[in-house]
């Protein structure tokens, strides 16, 4: 079993997709530092992407191309300016140059250096294959594959070897969610410091409270962009943002200039129940509509499904506790990774694989069991919620409208949200030994569940929505 960090769930990276473009971004970026130990970046004449699968079927719609020429450059997705994605790219296509490294410059044509097959390769739905030749004539060839939440792995997995020897280092390794409920009664920790005891065995204290404080100043400010940025969304479709307007009808004439000051003005506003809803849907709304215009965002656990994870902490820190601090947002922080984490291990987080209950399902799941243990749920009530949350999204189907993740990914985060919310509070009225459903059995019928849908509803805008919008003759 790997280890699996709260930053390998929670990470910064670039809209719209993180298998389609957070992945193939740090694949590209894997294949330069690959030439470079072979010493033959500077011997490279050319330069060819193959996409393969989803990444062929709904690359355009996801920034696929986009995401792999930027990562040539050796561009960081987690630190490059969003607001010079564009101008870089219309640079590549007009001069047919680009920089390996963002030094070597090698002739390249968008429009036959990077091809797409339909063809799907054995290991995983999303595959990319990077080929260089030098200029002797050698060729340098290797795939990778993109499995969800902007993890990248090869068929022979070195990498994963190496995370198995961290593994065995963790204090309480953990595999499943029997697995932390055996560890906490053992050792009578909450689940948040036994995720914590873990992470301490990778990095020092302050390294982890900094790394989480930046992955939640990431997902506010992305909040904040989000519900302060007007117009259509760009892809085609024409989709209308709606979280500023909804913004606007909430929060009224409250002075702030900074995230920080827009975050405290909320927790004063008076907020009438029937508003609670609307405020949840319009956290989730903006980190998306962000996302879906290649704007920074966090993987939670993918970008797709980066507004439930935000929508519901904020949730918590406007509605339920006004006092909630940063010990808060780490301990959710931390609780919703290891949810995520299990999903991964004994499932999937891969919309590819296993539709949108990969995604939307387990960052509800996430949501709910952070949520849960902030509001003094015991580990087994966290789990509850967690499987609550899952359940109620078991068959989600990935069918995004012309491979945009836009229709109907935007609004499915808000549900997964208000779910995750409601999986919670059922979960603290509940008696977690009576439970009938555990969250393993839960992830197990996910991962079945996931290997009986059909493909066309596994990211490849083959089916569904995808196919249907606009053809109804009533």
């Amino acid at each position: 079993m790997e280890t699996i960090s709260i930053f390998d769930m929670l990470k910064v990276g670039v809209g719209p997709s993180s298998s389609h473009t957070l992945g193939p971004w740090r694949a590209a970026n894997r294949f330069i530092d690959f030439l470079k130990s072979k010493k033959e970046l500077n011997n490279v004449s050319s330069i060819k992407i193959d996409l393969y699968g989803s990444l062929s079927l709904t690359g355009k719609g996801h920034a696929t191309d986009i995401a792999c020429l930027l990562g040539l450059f050796s561009f960081d997705p987690t630190t490059f300016p969003c607001d010079q994605i564009n101008s870089t790219i219309e640079e590549i296509k007009s001069t047919k140059k680009l920089k390996l490294d963002n030094t070597k410059e090698v002739d390249f044509q968008v429009d036959k250096d990077l091809v797409y097959h339909r063809s799907f390769l054995p290991f995983h739905p999303n595959a990319l294959t990077f080929t260089a030749t030098t200029l002797s004539g050698k060729k340098l060839e290797e795939t990778y594959y993109s499995i969800g939440g902007g993890f990248v792995v090869q068929e022979d997995r070195k990498r994963s070897k190496k995370k198995k020897e961290l593994f065995s280092n963790f204090v309480y390794p953990v595999s499943c969610g029997n697995d932390l409920l055996k560890f906490s009664e053992e050792n009578k920790l909450q689940i948040h410091e036994i995720i914590l005891q873990n992470e301490l065995t990778l990095r020092p204290l302050e390294e982890i409270h900094q790394g989480i404080d930046q992955i939640w100043s990431v997902m506010l400010a992305s909040m904040y962009e989000g519900c302060h940025t007007e117009g259509i969304l760009p892809g085609g479709l024409n989709v209308t943002r709606r979280a500023f307007e909804i913004h606007k009808k909430l929060i009224g004439q409250v002075p702030y200039s900074t995230p920080d000051e827009w975050l405290n003005s909320i927790r004063q506003t008076e907020v009438a129940f029937r508003q609670i809803l609307k405020w949840v849907s319009c956290f989730a709304l903006s980190v998306n509509e962000v996302n879906a215009s290649m704007g920074r965002i966090v993987t939670a656990p993918t970008n797709g499904s980066a507004g439930v994870i935000p929508a519901v902490l904020m949730y918590y820190l406007c509605i339920e506790n006004h006092a909630g601090n940063e010990a808060h947002i780490r301990e959710f922080l931390l609780v919703a990774s290891e949810v995520g984490s299990i999903f991964k291990k004994g499932a999937t987080i891969s919309a590819a694989m296993g539709g949108c209950q990969a995604e939307i399902g387990v960052s509800s799941a996430m949501a709910a069991a952070g949520l849960t243990s902030l509001l003094g749920g015991t580990p087994g009530q966290i789990l509850m919620a967690a499987e609550i949350a899952m359940e109620h999204h078991l068959g989600l189907t990935c069918d995004p409208i012309g491979g945009l993740v836009q229709i109907p990914c935007i609004e499915r985060n808000a549900m997964g949200a208000i779910k995750a919310i409601n999986a919670a509070e059922l979960a603290l009225d509940g008696d977690d030994k009576k439970a009938k459903v555990s969250l393993d059995e839960v992830v197990n019928t996910m991962w079945q569940t996931a290997q009986d849908m059909n493909g066309k509803y596994k990211e490849t805008s083959e089916g569904g929505l995808a196919i249907n919008v606009g053809l109804s003759d009533c």
